[in-house]
């Protein structure tokens, strides 16, 4: 591929990373058992995404640069601005991944409190997160333009009506994408509903009303049939 396209390849990556990262944690956090009412199992798999960034985000890099060539790896010039904003960005994707955890309990709990499917609100949650998060950050790219030692540095720069239009249509295209995957996979995952049935051979009886319906056997019936004859 050509070197000027390489760049896509990691925008592929970062969407299949990003993308399948709610089903993920919350399957994890599922599987980590914990007593009704518990969220034992969802805080173990948050410290789980932390031991995860730990690894591929502190203990990789660290590595590249002592190890790496000086002249694509080296350690750059720590600034304080740098530091923080670099480290408000770790914030930001935490807090994200606690509240993907946290929400997904909390739906469930609101489902199940309402008498509803425990899938009915959660469905929406990736669709939601993952139409709202492009739409944020391109707003607050059209009014935060940072510059080198100056980070309040705001302003307006009106796009083209044609990145508006793509912003919206991404957004509403991956939310109706992911709530039809989150439905049918609810669908599978509703039981079947359970139906009454009286036992073969039995006649259910209208109610009276001293009580209830009954039913009866006409195997173990004392009223006289045609086939018993006259009576004498």
């Amino acid at each position: 591929m050509d070197s000027s396209k390489t760049w896509l390849i990691y925008v592929i990556l970062a969407g299949l990373a990003w993308g399948t990262y709610v089903p993920l944690v919350f399957f994890g956090g599922t599987e980590l058992k914990a007593p009704p009412g518990n969220v034992g199992g969802r805080l173990t798999s948050i410290l789980c995404v932390g031991v995860a960034y730990f690894v591929l985000a502190v203990m990789i890099p660290i590595l590249l640069i002592q190890t790496g060539d000086p002249k694509t790896y080296a350690w750059p010039e720590l600034t304080t601005n740098g530091l923080v904003f670099s480290s408000l960005a770790g914030v930001a994707g935490a807090v994200g991944a606690i509240c993907v955890i946290f929400g997904s309990k909390a739906a469930v709990d609101a489902a199940k409190e309402a008498g509803l499917n425990p899938n009915t609100f959660r469905i929406y949650l990736a669709p939601l997160i993952f139409a709202l998060a492009p739409l944020i950050n391109t707003l607050v790219s059209l009014v935060w333009h940072p510059k080198p030692g100056e980070w309040l540095h705001f302003g307006w720069e009106m796009p083209s009506w044609k990145l508006l239009l793509g912003i919206v249509l991404v957004g509403s295209g991956s939310f109706l994408v992911l709530l039809s995957k989150e439905e049918a996979e609810a669908a599978k995952a509703k039981p079947p509903a359970k139906t009454a049935s009286a036992t073969p051979g039995t006649v259910a009886s209208a109610p009276t009303p001293n009580g209830p319906a009954t039913t009866s056997d006409p195997s173990t019936s004392t009223t006289p049939t045609a086939a018993d004859g006259p009576k004498l």
